[in-house]
């Protein structure tokens, strides 16, 4: 892999990997990859992949999360929503060097799908780690840091803002807006990196460079975006840099995003 998180031929390389695992996190992926057996079974789950700053290999003890992804050989109900909800806690409970557990839920059917091929399917072959069964990216193919790309992962910011503003004026404890904060900071970096990653030629998860990488090309907001990465990182309880990235970065970030990748593809 070079510099620009590419493989040889010039695709996007899958960026995360089991052996890169520090020694801390290696007793969390265990025993997340054990409860995910006994909850889920062979009958319902397909396969299990881990995610974020863990496979990496750049995880902070008491400060990361363990972020993982489900694909169910069907479509994802109720109970297996209670069920992943479980395991999130009891990992959550059991492992200090952890700062909670997330689990998405999906079916191995609308992973592949070509309404998700740019999005979902992209998530699975470049950003996941295989952690159980057959892994869903020899299906896929390879990815290049095209428009199309950026179009299908992040083209809806103008969609998300009204939720966003919503659990803003709700939010009525400094939890509660820093919980709002990590998600907020997190999604308007990897929305500015991948507005510019065309025009860079590569792909990072990193919420540093991005936010250095989409300095580059909008030097003007720069500080906002550093902003926002600092927010994913140790997100503040801050009125105002949450309401900045809000009703400031994000909705000028949403319109530049149209205008230059246009919007995501409806999903149903």
């Amino acid at each position: 892999m070079d510099g620009r998180g590419l493989d040889r031929s010039g695709t996007i390389a899958r960026e995360g990997a089991l052996g890169r695992v520090t020694e801390g996190f290696v007793p969390v992926v265990d025993a997340a990859r054990t409860r995910i057996a006994e909850t889920f079974g062979r009958a319902r789950l397909h396969s299990a992949y881990l995610y974020g700053s863990i496979p990496r290999g750049t995880a902070t003890p008491g400060v990361s999360d363990l972020d993982l992804l489900l694909a169910l050989h069907d479509d994802p109900t109720d109970a297996d929503r209670a069920d992943a909800d479980a395991i999130e806690a009891a990992i959550d409970r059991a492992f200090p060097q952890i700062d909670g557990a997330g689990i998405l839920l999906s079916s191995r059917t609308a992973l592949l799908s070509d309404v998700e091929r740019h999005d979902g399917g992209f998530f699975v072959a470049c950003l996941c780690t295989p952690l159980l069964g057959p892994d869903l990216a020899e299906l896929l193919p390879r990815y290049r840091p095209t428009s199309l790309l950026a179009r299908e992962t992040n083209g809806d910011l103008a969609r998300v803002l009204p939720r966003w503003r919503t659990r803003a004026a709700a939010a009525t404890t400094d939890t509660d807006r820093r919980t709002l904060g990590r998600l907020v900071g997190r999604r308007t970096v990897r929305t500015g990196f991948t507005l510019v990653m065309p025009r860079w030629g590569g792909w990072t998860s990193d919420l540093d460079r991005s936010a250095e990488l989409f300095g580059r090309y909008y030097p003007d907001r720069v500080e906002q975006m550093l902003l926002a990465a600092s927010a994913g990182r140790a997100p503040s309880p801050d009125r105002a840099a949450l309401a900045l990235l809000i009703d400031d970065l994000g909705p000028w970030l949403a319109a530049e995003y149209t205008a230059v990748h246009g919007e995501k593809a409806p999903r149903p």
